[in-house]
């Protein structure tokens, strides 16, 4: 039997300290996400840390350590399609991205074991486990700061909605206002409102702006006869 002749107890006992540290590290990390309630949770995490050890053990048992590390490649390539499952966009923003990462380092907690690096495993954990829970408090009071228009850059979108018979020459006037006022359009888009009106929405080049420098357009825009209304509005979240 194949079991017979390659049983050793001595890799087997290596192979069962490294399953059992990538299961308990991959509980601490996914523990704090199931915690927090998010989508790649406490089983997740723990089965992506055995899951790696695993693979990186039997290479490393297989055909030693140079094969041990074109198969931690693979792991990290194939986490990476796992941790895309994991993010969300909804609108223009994006969820998720935290969680993946996680995965990501659960992966490199269980490769660390798979090569029998136990203390290297623990250090990273704690390093993960930090930067999910002591940055916390950090991020809340970043996020608390307002937000200056004038520093941070964004995207923008300038809207007018006006008759469609007049949508050709508005068009035209908003990218020539705006341009005016050293603001580039990146693109130009016409949305239906009705049978007799549309919007047409400007989308600037990613910038920073000046509040009373878009105001200013605004005001022009709004002067127009065929203008129903104008407006502007930024989003910071990508």
């Amino acid at each position: 039997m194949r079991f017979a002749q390659s049983f050793e107890l001595v890799p087997l006992l290596d192979t069962t300290l490294a399953f059992l540290t990538a299961f308990v590290l991959g509980t601490l990390i996914g523990a704090e996400r199931q915690y927090r309630q998010r989508t790649a949770g406490l089983r997740t995490n723990v089965l992506v840390a055995v899951g790696a050890a695993a693979f990186v053990d039997l290479g490393m048992r297989v055909a030693g350590a140079t094969e041990a590390v074109r198969v931690i490649s693979y792991v990290v390539s194939g986490i990476g399609f796992l941790g895309a499952g994991v993010i969300m966009k909804e609108g223009m923003n994006v969820r998720g991205l935290n969680t993946a990462a996680t995965l990501w380092c659960s992966a490199a907690v269980g490769c660390c074991a798979g090569t029998g690096q136990i203390a290297e495993a623990m250090l990273l954990t704690a390093f993960v486990l930090a930067g999910n829970t002591l940055l916390r408090p950090l991020v809340n009071r970043i996020n608390r700061i307002p937000i200056d228009d004038r520093t941070t850059e964004a995207t923008y979108e300038v809207s007018i909605i006006s008759s469609r018979e007049a949508m050709p020459q508005l068009r035209d006037l908003l990218v020539e206002r705006l341009e005016a006022a050293k603001y580039p359009v990146s693109d130009v888009t016409i949305i239906d409102r009705s049978d007799e009106t549309v919007e047409i929405v400007a989308t600037l080049v990613s910038t920073a702006v000046h509040p009373h420098e878009i105001e200013a357009v605004i005001t022009v825009l709004e002067q127009q006869a065929t203008v129903i209304n104008a407006s502007w509005d930024g989003s910071t979240k990508t």
